[in-house]
Order: structure tokens, then sequence, then C-alpha cells
């Protein structure tokens, strides 16, 4: 036990991300509280994890979200396994925090089965709300705010059309319940307040480790899952969570004066230039290159026919490149694109253009987000003076990241919550201390990517 802090030594949590994106966000939430983390976009080399050896929170990013039942057996394990490594009493599957996922693309109770069996915990605590996301589970349902209003998840303008996994049941335990045979519990808002939380967490423990999904709609609520979760560990347990988890773990300790008392975050500098791509279909995306192209970047889409087809994808590329050098020639940022939204032709016709390949839908939205990946990739090449970009869309940041020989990310700057401005760890000279941001879908105002050029929140 560390007698300044209350808390042990060594790390608190270690967590997988279903996507990249969120797993920068849970980054950012303990980041920002004072919880030093680190992200791995790899398995660590031993000279990584010597060089991170002081961080209290480690993670490891996947592309689990896009994936089906059978891809987490093979990966999962391995990935559970090296984390639980490091010897923290946490161990979570990081869940986007609108619980993107279906029995077959993704399954969160797949994950579930997987992790539960890797720790020695009698229950598998689930924190979903976040209320700095403007996400917030009543009674076990989820709400997400869009555009100022609040809307049930099953009736949110851009979940509820998720072209992969929309959500059709706002309930947890249903939606889950189709994913897993686990017993799925609840304490919900009513029993929290009463101060019963703690009770009926241990009444609900047993041997076949159930969920147990906590509300979370305001602070209160928010501290006493962290509470809930921290003071029921244990000799270690798992828990498939968004970064609810991480903001709710942070809030209890700031109660017990273990963190500063307000969280934050350096302000970044501006930059002269950054580059954009987006593979995202999101309403929110949409209106952010709207305001991209009205305040003077340079935009230039993606032809998607052309990315599909194996003897034109090296020229449409290419394409992109020579334009994107052009637009920062002339004082422009460039921003590639894919698509403009959940009604753009390319992603209502995009099983038609997968077929015309004949490429399966799951391959052809990779062969999108390689494109967008070698566009990033090349244009870094060419243009060495670029120190920062953007990617949005959870499925083409794990595929750019990937692609650009980065190891690690750290949190440089807050911009947007759930969007931080991060620093890449590379062995690669030209990609060591490259800034980068990886943006999910409904993340930001409508001013981001001028935001993260301007350097401010």
């Amino acid at each position: 036990m560390n007698p300044d802090t209350g808390l042990p030594a060594g790390p608190l949590l270690a967590y997988c991300g279903d996507d990249f994106t969120g797993s920068t966000d849970v980054m950012e939430a303990f980041t920002a509280a004072g919880v030093p983390t680190v992200l791995f976009l790899q398995p660590p080399e031993a000279h990584w994890v010597a060089r991170f050896a002081h961080m209290r929170c480690i993670g490891l990013a996947s592309t689990a979200r896009g994936q089906s039942p059978a891809w987490m057996d093979e990966h999962l394990p391995t990935a559970f396994n090296r984390l639980r490594a490091f010897g923290a009493p946490i161990l979570q599957y990081k869940v986007c925090s609108t619980f993107d996922s279906s029995p077959t693309v993704g399954s969160i109770g797949r994950a579930i089965d997987l992790g539960v069996a890797r720790m020695p915990g009698r229950w598998s605590p689930m924190v979903v709300g976040a209320p700095r996301l403007k996400r917030y589970q009543a009674f076990g349902n989820l709400f997400a705010v869009a555009d100022g209003t609040g809307h049930r998840l099953d009736r949110h303008p851009t979940m509820s059309r998720h072209p992969v996994t929309p959500m059709t049941e706002a309930d947890l335990r249903r939606h889950l319940a189709a994913q897993t045979p686990r017993r799925t519990e609840l304490i919900d808002l009513v029993q929290l307040g009463a101060g019963e939380g703690p009770a009926r967490r241990d009444a609900l423990a047993g041997d076949d480790v159930p969920v147990v999904l906590i509300d979370v709609v305001d602070e209160a609520t928010l501290a006493e899952a962290g509470r809930l979760v921290w003071q029921g560990r244990g000799d270690g347990l798992f828990s498939a969570s968004s970064s609810g988890l991480q903001y709710a773990l942070a809030a209890h300790w700031r109660q017990q004066g273990w963190l500063p008392a307000t969280p934050s975050l350096p302000v970044a500098e501006a930059v002269e230039r950054i580059v954009v791509v987006s593979g995202s279909c999101s309403p929110v995306t949409a209106a952010q290159i709207g305001w991209a192209r009205a305040h003077g970047f340079g935009c230039e889409r993606l032809d998607i026919a052309a990315a599909l087809a194996s003897q034109r994808a090296d020229a449409e590329v290419e394409r992109l490149v020579a334009a994107a050098c052009t637009h920062l020639a002339a004082g422009r940022c460039p921003l590639v694109l894919s698509a403009e939204g959940p009604d753009d032709p390319a992603v209502l016709g995009f099983d038609a253009l997968a077929a015309a390949a004949g490429l399966p839908r799951g391959e052809a939205a990779a062969q999108v987000g390689e494109a967008l990946a070698q566009v990033m990739r090349r244009l870094l090449d060419r243009v060495p003076a670029l120190r920062r970009v953007v990617v949005a869309g959870g499925d083409s940041s794990g595929a750019v990241a990937s692609a650009l020989d980065i190891a690690a990310l750290s949190v440089v700057a807050g911009l947007a919550p759930g969007a931080p401005l991060c620093r890449a760890w590379s062995d690669q000279p030209q990609r060591d201390g490259l800034q980068i941001v990886l943006k999910g879908g409904q993340m930001g105002g409508v001013d981001f990517f001028g935001a993260v050029q301007r350097g401010r929140r």
C-alpha cells in the first residue's frame, strides 16, 4: 500500500480495448485523473515494457469490436493473459459506451466468457454509463445524447441505424442475453441511492460469476459505482465496461483524497497543418467534415469502387496522396473521407459495391480501411514535416494506427471528451513523437478538426 495515496503499488488496472478509439478514451479518463496510462498497439516487447514500467494502467488495443466470436476465441485469451501478467487487480475488456455489439460481430458476451476465466472474482461488474461522454444507464437501459437531446439507445439517430451493429434493444441485460447464457444482474440507481449497493453486490456474487450492471446517471452514482468495484475487487476481477469504469474508479479515489481534486490535461499548442482521414459514417463526423470544408480544409473523397478493385486500389491511393500534397502546398489541411454520414450513397450502396468486387462485406470494409491507412502512411513518408494527424472512425483508426509502426500511445492533451491528442512511441524515428488523434464517430463538436489544428478544446 502506498501511504501517500491509499492505493496499492504497481498497476491498478489493465485493459484490452475493443477498438483503437475507445482505447484512447480510457487513456484520457485515467491520465486526466492523475493515473499514468499507456496504450500498446501491439503486444509489447521487453524494452517497451521496461520503458513504461512506472505506468499505473496498461492497455492493449485490438479490433475485436468488428470481429467474430471465432476471432475472439483465437485472439482474446492471449491478449488477456498478456495483460493479466502485469499483476493489476482489475482486468478490463473495454467496450464502446454505445455498447456496439451483436451475437455475430463484436460479441461482448463472448469476451466476458473468455475473460472471467482468467480472474478469480465471483462477480463481473459492468459500468457503461459515463456522464462526461453524455452516456447514462438507468434501470439497466442505456441512453445517449445526440445534438443536445437524450435518446434511448434503440431510438438513437445513429446507433439504431448502425450499418453493422444496429442497437435494437436499450436494456443491456436483454441485449447481452443474446450473446451469452451467463447470469446477468443489475444494481439500479434506487438501490445505489439507498446505500444498498454493497449488500446487493455480495448477494449476487457466485461461482457462476454473474455480470452485474451498475446504473450510472450522475456524479453521485458514478462515484458509488467506483466504490462498489474497487472495494469488491477481492483477489482480482474481470470487467467488461466502457471508460465509465475509469471515470467511476477515479471519482471514488478522488473522494478518498487519493487523486487530485480536479481532473485536468494540458492544452496542446497550435500547429500550422494537420491531415485527416475519415472512415466514419456518423452524422456527427459528417457535420465536422462539412465544417472543415467550409473553413478551408481540402476535402477529397475515396472512390470506394476503385479501392475495392485490386488493379485500381494502388492508383486510387496515389491519386489521394497527390491531391493531399497539392492541398498542403497551397496551405490547406487535407481531409480524405470515404463517406459523409449514414445516408451517403457510399454507405447505402456499400453492399452492392462489395458484391460487384466479389468481396464479403467485412473484407470490403477492411480494404477501405487499408486504403485510408496507406494514404496516411505514404503522405507522412513524403511530407516528414507533418507531425499532427487525425483518424475518424473506430475501424479506420485501427487500420491506420496499425500501418504506422506505432508501438504505444500516451496522452499529450485534451481536445474533446473521448478524443485526446496522443503521442506516438515507435522504434521508427520518423514516427516517434507523431501526434495523433483517434476519434470515434460520435465524439467532438462540429469544429473538432479545427480544434485539433488550433490545439484548443
